[in-house]
């Protein structure tokens, strides 16, 4: 029976990439025996110790036996700890941040040493040859490491467990001299200098013939995207697909249980036990606190500023006020067309106008915090992702008058307690059509809006496309990335809204603010989920 906790205790620290001596072994064998625990409840207990030794600064690879003593000694006076803190009520504000692009610390995937590694150095716009290979690198083995993580991939110590149904990865340079055998690869689909579509890994990279798949499985693919690819190969050097699909993904608690005292937003970071005490306290206390979220807020078109004024009102009569007021671009139906200085001046009036509007009303602005994200026609300094905030000098006025406003890039984050939430505004469900490598036939509206949730979050980045198709500031790639997996997306489109979840992470669309009604989304850090507004655009109403 020994054995078998002894199985049971190496497989979950290795699941966490840490090996244990045998001192380090005895020790946890010690504690159980102490605690009486039962066999079956063996592997549950292991997982927590296993998860906070990973969370310490100083904790090796190969198991320390002081900080594991340290750790049991932690969960021995955690009890004290947790009726102190939940005695203090919750201030939303001592734990909101806005985080913009260009604020976030660089975390590079170390393959030496299976974890992350705050990148050295100051970050640069225009970046280098070395930084652009790195940001395909981070992509490449944080999915990887997911995806070997996985039950599919992970071989377990216990023998029960059924090895012949696991699935082994092969590299690129594993297929020479074996035509005719079967593999699965991992890598990212591109093209290669005659055309032909590739998979490309870090050892090379192979053609792939598709003349034998049915269907790929859910998701859209696309140039730049990371695929699970199973075929056979062939002598003409070519690999033909039988299945493809994106890696699976991995969610957020899995991910934070193991990379929990990774600070991925500059902000502090906390422990698991913590996110779930917040999350418990936020769904008590603050039921009732919203995040607004707009999208194509086209200040140019004559009712905007009514619908505005009239969403206002409504707060005011209902005494209902967001705590957040996200509006995302594009703040100008047609964009500013570059040296027409007309136009330009009419941008920065009609800017100066809706801060007058919000500015009159006083409760709102000494209570809601406001938040702008520029479109892709909006005018800042860069076009390239992620985009620097709105020209301060369109926003003169509003940074005036309106005192807790932010001007964010595109994509940004919000921090709430445990919660992240990542906003972006791109036409992306169109960029990612354009460049479809294959997908099901016969698809239907409401499957493609599901795909592209599934793609974007599967592949743990919000543009999955290569360099050429979409441009990102190499040295900044990882604020694009989605890992750990958010709490909520808002991928802000031209497209048609929506609202759903996939693996945990909320995801939605609040849809164009203007049409034939003033449509925008209500997000909920309490139930986790959005819904959507709608003000009628009768103005008698």
């Amino acid at each position: 029976m020994a054995d078998a906790r002894q199985r049971v205790i190496i497989k979950v620290f290795r699941k966490y990439s840490h090996s244990l001596g045998p001192e380090a072994l005895e020790f946890v064998e010690e504690l159980l025996d102490r605690h009486e625990i039962a066999d079956e409840e063996v592997e549950f207990s292991i997982e927590w110790i296993a998860k906070e030794y990973n969370k310490q600064d100083d904790a090796q690879m190969k198991v320390s036996l002081d900080v594991l003593q340290r750790v049991y000694e932690s969960f021995q006076g955690s009890g004290d700890n947790q009726s102190q803190g939940e005695s203090e009520l919750l201030d939303p504000d001592s734990h909101l941040f806005f985080i913009n692009a260009f604020e976030m610390p660089a975390w590079n995937w170390s393959h030496e040493r299976s974890t992350f590694e705050r990148a050295a150095g100051t970050l640069t716009m225009s970046g280098s040859a070395d930084s652009r290979t790195t940001a395909m690198r981070n992509r490449l083995n944080i999915i990887k490491q997911t995806v070997l993580r996985n039950d599919h991939f992970s071989p377990s110590t216990l023998p029960s467990q059924n090895r012949e149904h696991l699935l082994t990865l092969r590299s690129t340079k594993q297929l020479l001299g074996r035509a005719g055998e079967r593999f699965l690869l991992f890598g990212m689909l591109s093209h290669s200098k005659e055309g032909k579509l590739c998979l490309e890994d870090q050892d090379g990279s192979v053609e792939l013939d598709f003349s034998k798949l049915d269907q790929p499985s859910e998701g859209l693919f696309t140039e730049g995207c990371f695929v699970l690819i199973e075929g056979d190969y062939t002598d003409e050097a070519t690999f033909v697909v039988i299945a493809i699909g994106h890696p699976p993904c991995e969610k957020r608690e899995m991910a934070r249980s193991i990379y929990g005292h990774v600070d991925f937003l500059g902000k502090g970071a906390t422990t698991l036990l913590e996110d779930v005490q917040l999350a418990a306290r936020v769904r008590l206390e603050l039921s009732d606190l919203r995040f607004f979220v707009f999208s194509d807020v086209w200040l140019d078109h004559p009712e905007t500023l009514n619908g505005i004024r009239k969403m206002l009102d409504h707060c005011m009569e209902t005494n209902f006020i967001p705590k957040v007021m996200v509006f995302c671009g594009n703040f100008s139906s047609r964009g500013v067309p570059q040296g027409n200085s007309r136009e330009v001046r009419k941008f920065q009036d009609n800017f100066d106008a809706l801060a007058d509007l919000i500015a009159s009303y006083s409760l709102i602005t000494r209570t809601t915090n406001f938040v702008f994200v520029p479109g892709p026609l909006d005018m800042t300094v860069n076009s390239v992702m992620p985009r620097r905030p709105l020209l301060s000098s369109f926003v003169a006025r509003l940074k005036s008058r309106v005192p807790k406003v932010h001007f964010a890039t595109n994509p940004c984050r919000i921090k709430f307690f445990e919660q992240e939430i990542v906003i972006l505004r791109e036409d992306l469900m169109a960029k990612m059509l354009r460049n479809l490598v294959g997908v099901k036939p016969d698809v239907r509206n409401d499957d493609l809006k599901r795909y592209l949730v599934q793609s974007i979050l599967d592949q743990s980045h919000l543009i999955p496309l290569t360099n050429n198709i979409h441009p990102v500031l190499s040295e900044f790639d990882h604020a694009l990335r989605l890992y750990p997996l958010p709490t909520a997306v808002v991928l802000a489109d031209r497209y048609d809204r929506y609202e759903m979840t996939y693996e945990g992470c909320h995801v939605f669309n609040p849809g164009s603010f203007i049409g034939n009604s003033f449509t925008f989304s209500a997000y909920s850090p309490a139930r986790r989920e959005s819904e959507e507004c709608v003000l009628s655009m009768d103005t008698d109403d």
